[in-house]
């Protein structure tokens, strides 16, 4: 009988920082989510092999608002346990990334509950982010996180910072240690701390999210050190492997299952053939593991070097249904569960599933640039190829509204199709596009002259292949291609801030941290909060 393989990336597009832990038969990785709101996915699984989103759970005011927060900043490396008949996630709101400062304010969370009402953030402190707790053997709670180091001597990234919580004052208490900083490869970050035959294994991400990342680990008999490196310093990495489909590997968290096996997950990115591009941004795999004679965690495959597929536990198989093609809006159901919106924790604001019954409306709030109030609502781009298609419906009196068809990174980086008006054509088409080029991204028109359209709905339609993204309307029983072929490739973490070096091939500086999405926009930069009626959205990935 052959063994069931897991198929990598288990959650595939923009899903990074995997924090996993079992409960019983129960398995749930955290993924950062930055800017899009609800805060923090948590997915589900049985087998370690079909996985499903179980919970957003930081969907209030009171939990989580983010509105001014930068692209790439807000929900930063959740980390997800179990303990006492609760389950705990911590996390970082990030408010500033740029610059020699950063503003990094770390929270707790906990339900009884994956899919229940997730309590009121407890704050826990600021000085740098990826907070992570650690439940003793002994009863005693401890939070670790990466000290950020404004002066940057000798790096910005100071260290990994151990303090205990005390869950009955609710704060972190007593001596704050700085336990690690790093192996030669710099840029400890993303602390998880574990206990196993009496040995503490700290286990961090290093050499920055780009090319160079790694799962780093370190042990000691004392909680507070000092720790011994690896004697192969890392447990994952790509750098070593330019060939591989998963790059940029690193950032890990690993479970036992009852049986004993171990399992790793940890971020990785699929770049687009022959471009060091990942427009799925990081996504999320996971490794077998064993461990040695000599007390330390390697892949059970080759080393370092994250696989495409790996054995999977003999568990029985235990798939979900799979996610539909066509998506349509119900005010009984509320928004498909694959959608997002961008920072405000109040989407009423933005949208309404009951203002017109059967469409989802969107009132346009401010420009595609805004880190506050913005409509859009879209989904994660999963694969290389998609094609998706929706249809609008407004009444745009000026070019200062518009709605449409959104393929989206950032504010310096989309490609936008939209129903607006224009002095002399009227109501009519136009194509918005920026690629990425950060900071000085400038949007550009698609269109030399916009396309009048008569007054009632219009599809429209995105087709990817790759690098490439097409945009169609319907017209006259047919789709009909608009504007030229714009390059899908500048949706990704590399675009703008990323910088490819011409000596060594790696790149240096990424600053961007998410992924491609596509979905349904509205703008109305006047003020008015115009409405738009979206009908359905369709998204089906292309093999």
């Amino acid at each position: 009988m052959n063994r069931v393989m897991i198929q990598n990336p288990i959650l595939p597009g923009f899903n990074p920082d995997p924090s996993i832990c079992r409960v019983g038969g129960d398995y749930y990785i955290a993924v950062s989510t930055f800017e899009w709101y609800p805060g923090v996915q948590i997915h589900h699984s049985r087998d370690l092999v079909n996985w499903r989103l179980a919970s957003r759970p930081l969907n209030r005011a009171s939990q989580l608002d983010m509105r001014g927060d930068p692209d790439s900043c807000g929900i930063w490396a959740p980390c997800l346990t179990y303990a006492d008949g609760l389950f705990w996630l911590i996390y970082t709101d990030v408010k500033r990334k740029s610059g020699a400062f950063k503003d990094c304010h770390n929270y707790l969370v906990t339900s009884p509950t994956i899919e229940g009402r997730w309590s009121d953030p407890v704050y826990l402190n600021s000085s740098g982010f990826d907070p992570s707790l650690f439940h003793d053997d002994d009863g005693r709670k401890w939070h670790v996180n990466l000290i950020w180091d404004h002066r940057g001597r000798p790096s910005r990234f100071g260290g990994i910072l151990l303090q205990e919580y005390d869950s009955v004052e609710k704060k972190l208490v007593g001596p704050i240690t700085n336990i690690f900083r790093g192996s030669p490869l710099g840029l400890a970050e993303g602390p998880h701390l574990y206990k196993r035959n009496g040995w503490y294994y700290l286990m961090v991400a290093e050499g920055g999210t780009g090319y160079s990342h790694a799962v780093t680990m370190a042990r000691s008999r004392n909680i507070a050190g000092p720790y011994e490196l690896h004697p192969d310093t890392h447990v994952v990495t790509s750098r070593f492997h330019p060939d591989a489909t998963l790059q940029r590997g690193g950032h890990g968290d690993f479970v036992e299952t009852p049986d004993g096996d171990t399992y790793m997950v940890h971020l990785c990115s699929r770049p687009l053939p022959g471009l060091y591009r990942s427009v799925l941004g990081r996504e999320t795999a996971i490794q077998k593991c064993v461990w040695g004679d000599d007390g330390w965690l390697r892949l059970e495959g080759e080393k370092y070097v994250p696989m495409d597929e790996v054995p999977a536990p003999a568990f029985p198989p235990h798939p979900f249904p799979p996610e539909p093609e066509r998506y349509e809006f119900n005010p009984d159901i509320g928004l498909p569960t694959a959608f997002q919106w961008l920072r405000t924790p109040h989407p009423e604001r933005l949208f309404s599933l009951s203002d017109r019954p059967g469409h989802l409306r969107l009132f346009g709030r401010e420009s595609i640039g805004s880190w506050f109030e913005q409509s859009v609502v879209a989904r994660r781009q999963t694969g290389f190829n998609y094609d998706a298609e929706t249809e609008v419906n407004c009444d745009p009196t000026s070019y200062l509204q518009m709605a449409g068809l959104i393929a989206y990174y950032n504010r310096f980086a989309y490609h936008y199709l939209c129903l607006s008006h224009d002095e002399n054509a009227g109501r009519s088409l136009q194509i918005f596009y920026c690629n990425g080029q950060w900071p000085n991204g400038m949007t550009m028109l698609g269109l030399a002259d916009p396309i009048p359209v008569p007054d009632g709905p219009v599809r429209m339609r995105v087709e990817v292949r790759g690098a490439a993204l097409r945009f169609f309307y319907w017209k006259d029983d047919a789709w009909t291609r608009i504007g030229p072929v714009l390059d899908n490739s500048v949706l990704s973490d590399e675009s703008g801030e990323g910088e490819q070096s011409k000596i060594t091939g790696s790149f240096v500086g990424i600053g961007n941290f998410t992924g491609a999405f596509v979905g349904m926009a509205a703008h109305d930069v006047g003020g008015l909060g115009t409405p738009a009626d979206f009908s359905y959205f369709d998204y089906k990935n292309i093999p």
